[in-house]
């Protein structure tokens, strides 16, 4: 995660400099880049309202003070203060909130689900982001001339497979090309809105909130909609918590409060003032900001941004793949890891091919930035809501505020959540139903995996043998033939005889002189410290319970840790350790557990996922996998 290296004060400030505008190529592309749609949608979009000096001043009002609350107050002051040991994003708050290894029932069940829920949710603003930024950005080309209408959507999706293709080489180099170009884009940004505020400086009154208010009362329901347009620049927020285990909430916080949040403010304020001289230009405000001799240069420089605008939900998916498969929610998966510095910056291939896949079908079926627009913010909007329900029990569980106080912050939030979320329920017939369908389908697989591995266990927990019992049976068996080496069995029960042991106990009737019976353990906290990693008991009969424990941030490499292991009495060799791991063959059935095409489901994730030899770091030629069928 980010943070200062070790070294001198002026490498840590060179260092914590080059992470921040980093973060800056990372995080902030998204929300950066909403004044190119966020205004227009107030007043041109299918909702929007008439261009009069109220309504303008109304609307830049609304849109300075969801900046300074939710993505200031909420996000930067108080989200980010909730980390798990560093790792943002909504996972992470589920297990500060349900611990990995407690049994969930009741609230604890319900704050789970509405926690996968969300991050489920996620992966719809995944599609949607890239898809609503690169064509906002493209379709710019329309204001300059009519010649490149039919091009718009080639010419997106030819810069989305660019984008997704880009991703391999990791975020630290991303960053490192995206971060002077996003810092040149927000210096446009408040140039263009000093430009024209200068010839309408009254549109500084907005900062006054009565204009907000004034603004619901003459619009009445009307102008409650179109507040599901002003979210559009608060949207990105949930993607900055989730990064920031790429960067520390340091460089982001910096980014913030001395870059983006003025660039952004003066922008959408310059636009406010260009309405209230010229109205006409609601069709698209953000470039008519530019004198005409710039627009070419600008639709390059939006363009350009918008790509970065989606680097943030692109490297946020990734790392919220990785904690699910950790925490059991999602099969393995390979996962790559882009810097030998940054332990959070990883890529994952699948997740990357899918997400561009989607994406271009998204471009294809909308085909324009405001119909995507009509399918933006539900997702987001849930997801905040489901953020501030799990933050409460944070603030009550974990910092030990009084119940009064974490009941007036957390409702003051969900207030505000709630509102944008209730904006936005309009556009659901719009296209609003495409993020929700998205994060039903993706809910349903994290459900089915985890459901479907517990059920697993149990089936499996029903032909085990304690292990005690076991080895009093070693000690009675005379015609057991002991052969020098070291085996280890992988089971997910510490306190059960694995299966691969009595199956090859019981084929080929031989033991290894040293027995290892490991168990993986994943804990509630992003990392798991070295010396607290590897816990050893010694059995009879040459048998040692052994139990390695990771962070849901980490992936296992059971043989490097495994070297470390020092046994009484034996010249342990890692390098010379066979492994035995169980192959289940599931066979899906109508016994009680899963509605059957669950189980079908389950059974064809399992056969799709990484091979348990990959993912623990196996060397393949130690490796021995002994087959079993198990009914669900």
């Amino acid at each position: 995660m980010g943070g200062d290296p070790q070294g001198s004060a002026p490498q840590s400030k060179r260092y914590l400099a080059v992470l921040t505008l980093t973060a800056l190529g990372v995080v902030y592309g998204d929300i950066g880049t909403s004044p190119l749609y966020a205004l227009r949608e107030c007043f041109h979009g299918p909702h929007a309202v008439a261009v009069t000096a109220g309504n303008v001043l109304g609307v830049c009002s609304l849109v300075f003070w969801a900046l300074l609350f939710v993505v200031t107050l909420k996000y930067l002051v108080f989200i980010l203060r909730a980390d798990n040991r560093g790792e943002g994003g909504i996972l992470s708050l589920v297990s500060l909130v349900v611990p990995v290894r407690t049994g969930v029932s009741g609230r604890r069940r319900m704050l789970l689900l509405l926690g996968l829920f969300g991050a489920a949710l996620l992966y719809g603003e995944g599609l949607i982001t890239p898809s609503i930024s690169v064509l906002s950005a493209v379709e710019g080309l329309e204001v300059a001339t009519p010649f490149f209408q039919p091009f718009v959507i080639p010419i997106t999706i030819v810069i989305l497979v660019l984008l997704f293709f880009f991703q391999s080489v990791g975020t630290t180099r991303v960053g490192k090309v995206f971060g002077p170009i996003i810092v040149v884009w927000f210096f446009v940004l408040a140039t263009l809105g000093v430009y024209r505020m200068v010839e309408a400086p009254q549109v500084m009154a907005a900062i006054n909130p009565i204009h907000a208010v004034r603004f619901f009362v003459q619009n009445g329901w009307h102008g409650f909609v179109v507040l599901g347009s002003v979210f559009l620049v608060a949207t990105g927020s949930e993607s900055l918590y989730a990064d920031m285990g790429h960067f520390g909430r340091r460089p982001i916080r910096i980014g913030w409060f001395g870059l983006v949040l003025p660039a952004l403010l003066l922008n959408y304020f310059g636009q406010g003032a260009l309405l209230l001289i010229h109205p006409e230009a609601a069709v698209h405000p953000f470039y008519r900001l530019a004198p005409s001799w710039a627009t070419y240069p600008l639709v390059g420089l939006a363009t350009v941004a918008t790509v970065i605008a989606s680097q943030a939900v692109i490297s946020g998916a990734f790392s919220l793949t990785r904690q699910a498969v950790q925490l059991g929610y999602s099969p393995r998966v390979n996962i790559e890891h882009t810097s030998a510095r940054e332990q959070g910056q990883i890529y994952v291939p699948a997740v990357n091919w899918v997400l561009m896949l989607a994406c271009i079908a998204l471009v294809l079926s909308f085909r324009s930035s405001s119909r995507v627009a009509a399918a933006y913010g539900i997702a987001v909007t849930s997801t905040m809501v489901i953020t501030t329900i799990l933050f409460y029990g944070v603030v009550r569980r974990r910092w030990h505020w009084p119940k009064w106080a974490a009941l007036a912050l957390c409702a003051t939030f969900l207030a505000v959540d709630v509102a944008f979320l209730a904006a936005n329920l309009p556009k659901i017939a719009h296209g609003g139903w495409f993020p929700l369908v998205m994060g039903a389908i993706v809910f349903t697989l994290l459900t089915t995996w985890k459901t479907g591995r517990r059920i697993l266990a149990e089936r499996l927990s029903r032909s085990t043998i304690p292990l005690s019992t076991f080895l009093e049976s070693i000690g009675a068996e005379s015609t057991v033939v002991r052969i020098p080496g070291t085996a280890v069995f992988m089971y997910s029960n510490s306190r059960g005889t694995p299966p691969a042991l009595l199956h090859n106990l019981k084929h080929n009737r031989v033991l290894h002189e040293t027995v290892l019976i490991l168990t993986i353990e994943t804990e509630n906290v992003p990392r798991v410290p070295a010396a607290e990693r590897l816990q050893m008991t010694p059995l009879d009969h040459g048998f040692y319970r052994i139990i390695l424990r990771y962070g849901f941030m980490e992936e296992p490499d059971v043989p490097a840790d495994l070297a470390r292991l020092r046994l009484p009495g034996i010249e342990f060799n890692a390098g010379q350790v066979s492994y035995f791991l169980s192959r289940e063959t599931l066979l899906p059935t109508r016994h009680p557990g899963m509605w059957l095409w669950r189980e079908k489901l389950f059974s064809w994730m399992t056969r799709n996922a990484r091979p348990a030899t990959s993912y623990f770091n196996l060397p393949p030629n130690r490796v021995v996998e002994l087959g079993m069928q198990v009914e669900l």
